[in-house]
């Protein structure tokens, strides 16, 4: 049996995602976060070295990493896809292929390193510090995000919200694998970024996806995709 390592408000959630879309049995273990720190708990590292989520095992086998799960499934489960699911992987060779792949890489290797860092500085001022080190770590972050980390997501913005007017999915008029790789950083660049509803394309993508049946049924099961501010 197929099995789902879901962490809470994790990019897993994409995966729950595919799988109800799919319509493939599947079992999910929930793994809840310190309610402190927010990491994940040491239980995972012993289904992977790493202790990190997404992570599936199937047939004896244990996946990790979830551009890796996504096109695992789609080779083994895919079939199982029909209508406007038989495209999830685009033909080779083909414009919606390069752009699949694309979307499938940029996911991970450029959007997500300025969420995770945007997350990440506008915890630290937060955290427990000696009184007289709070304003210096509060200044120091803003700056940061002010001169780095913004610039960046409100570049993503712009190129993601452009992208999305001319295409209804990422990778053209079908739903692909790029789309639920690219789910996640969706919902978390418009949450966690300045001005990202006000693009339209980018907010209007988000709702598509939060309207499909097989997305709400994920969410029902994994808990919802972004802590909650």
């Amino acid at each position: 049996m197929l099995t789902v390592h879901h962490l809470e408000t994790s990019r897993s959630q994409r995966i729950l995602w595919l799988l109800e879309e799919l319509g493939v049995p599947y079992e999910i273990k929930v793994y809840k976060r310190d309610a402190k720190t927010r990491i994940a708990p040491a239980e995972l590292k012993a289904i992977h070295p790493l202790g990190k989520s997404p992570v599936v095992t199937d047939d004896g086998d244990v996946i990790a990493e979830s551009g890796a799960i996504i096109e695992y499934l789609a080779e083994k489960y895919g079939s199982a896809g029909k209508g406007e699911l038989a495209h999830l992987e685009p033909p080779r060779g083909t414009r919606e292929y390069r752009q699949c792949r694309y979307w499938m890489h940029y996911a991970e290797g450029s959007l997500m390193n300025w969420l995770v860092m945007k997350l990440v500085f506008v915890t630290i001022p937060n955290r427990p510090m000696p009184f007289l080190a709070k304003p210096i770590a509060r200044a120091i972050c803003a700056k940061v995000q002010a001169q780095l980390i913004d610039p960046n997501l409100q570049a993503a913005i712009r190129f993601l919200d452009s992208h999305l007017a001319r295409n209804r999915w990422f990778a053209g008029d079908e739903i692909t694998m790029a789309d639920f790789q690219m789910s996640f950083a969706v919902e978390a660049l418009l949450s966690r970024a300045t001005g990202a509803a006000d693009h339209p394309h980018l907010s209007a993508y988000r709702d598509r996806i939060r309207a499909r049946p097989a997305y709400q049924r994920a969410e029902a099961k994994g808990g919802p995709t972004i802590m909650a501010s």
